[in-house]
């Protein structure tokens, strides 16, 4: 019967000590990049694998990094996965992908506590919220339990409840990236926009909002209440809105700015179906930059958000926050920029 390859083993082959070994598999303690490389190298050779309870007893972590996402078929979401996923194979952890028991609040924090008991490293929310007091108060109190248990509440694509607390914060600059679309359009002469989609209140949406309203007061456009549609980031929602629209009579608009790209592959199907062409009749601009964004007709102009950036720097920031040049940059926001592509046309004024 072959024996069983122990930690004293790897620490032979690697030239290091036993105690070494232990700090880099178990990542209790900073180890040089070309001593780690040399333990792993030889751990992987010998097939060593680093046993729980053990890991447990001497008081590391478990290894594991919990996910959670509001809706794990949005290509939103599963791009910021992605990222995470990827980050956290960087680190060498495992990553646990969960959704919601049920919606809203209440299921989210039934379902960190069924993952709290698997001690992960981090729990990672992933996506926007709708925020409260009582969501306030009581993320507030999961962030400073985690924290006192030697885990990390991580935050993805949404903000901190209340300043200083102990957790992760990693953003997108959503306001900027709709004041730079709405900008764009009204460049191209387009002064009637239609905001379309997005939750009302969300934290997603309320930048977006923002930004499509302060492009248009700086070009001295006051905005039309009567141009902002509130519904749901899906493709059905953009469909039906428009269509309501359109079936109503001439729209009172000549662009449309959808809050995410698959309201906007609605907008764009309801469009064709009344036979308004994009861009010649109205121009179409979405937000996210997610894969459907090159595969509509026209290709969409949008706006990129760095989805699996967002995930790996989480990830990154979250597990190495003791570390001197982490420690104070728990908090990071994110650039976006426009993808200009096929479905905005400059506005021609017709004679009267």
């Amino acid at each position: 019967m072959k024996r069983r390859v122990t930690l004293h083993d790897v620490a032979a082959r690697a030239g290091v000590s036993a105690a070494t070994v232990s700090r880099v598999l178990t990542g209790t303690h900073r180890v040089s990049a070309e001593t780690q490389a040399r333990v792993r190298k030889a751990a992987e050779a010998m097939d060593y694998v680093v046993n729980a309870q053990a890991r447990s007893l001497v008081g590391s972590s478990s290894g594991l990094v919990a996910v959670l996402i509001t809706d794990i078929t949005a290509p939103f979401y599963n791009r910021i996965a992605r990222g995470l996923a990827e980050q956290v194979g960087a680190e060498n952890r495992v990553c646990i992908l969960s959704a919601p028991q049920t919606g809203g609040l209440e299921g989210e924090l039934a379902t960190i506590t069924t993952l709290r008991q698997q001690s992960p490293e981090a729990i990672v929310l992933v996506g926007g919220v709708h925020e409260s007091p009582d969501y306030r108060k009581r993320i507030g109190a999961l962030a400073r339990s985690l924290d006192a248990e030697g885990s990390r509440l991580v935050l993805c694509g949404r903000p901190a409840p209340t300043k200083g607390l102990p957790a992760t914060v990693v953003e997108y600059d959503g306001e900027a990236g709709a004041f730079a679309i709405t900008s764009h359009l009204l460049s191209a002469g387009h002064e009637r926009i239609l905001f379309l989609g997005g939750g009302q209140g969300s934290t997603t949406t309320k930048p977006r909002v923002t930004g499509y309203r302060r492009a248009l007061e700086e070009y001295g456009i006051a905005p039309d209440p009567k141009l902002v549609a509130h519904g749901h980031s899906t493709r059905d929602f953009g469909y039906e809105e428009v269509n309501r629209i359109l079936d109503a009579g001439s729209p009172d608009f000549t662009a449309v700015f959808a809050s995410d790209d698959l309201a906007a592959s609605g907008a764009l199907a309801s469009l064709r179906e009344h036979g308004t062409r994009v861009p010649n009749d109205i121009s179409v601009v979405g937000f996210d930059d997610i894969p459907v964004a090159v595969d509509t007709v026209p290709a969409l102009t949008t706006v990129h958000v760095p989805l699996e950036e967002i995930g790996r720097t989480a990830i990154q920031l979250a597990l190495h926050r003791h570390e001197p040049e982490f420690r104070n940059a728990q908090h990071a926001v994110l650039g976006t920029h426009i993808k200009v592509r096929d479905s905005v046309r400059p506005l021609v004024r017709r004679r009267p």
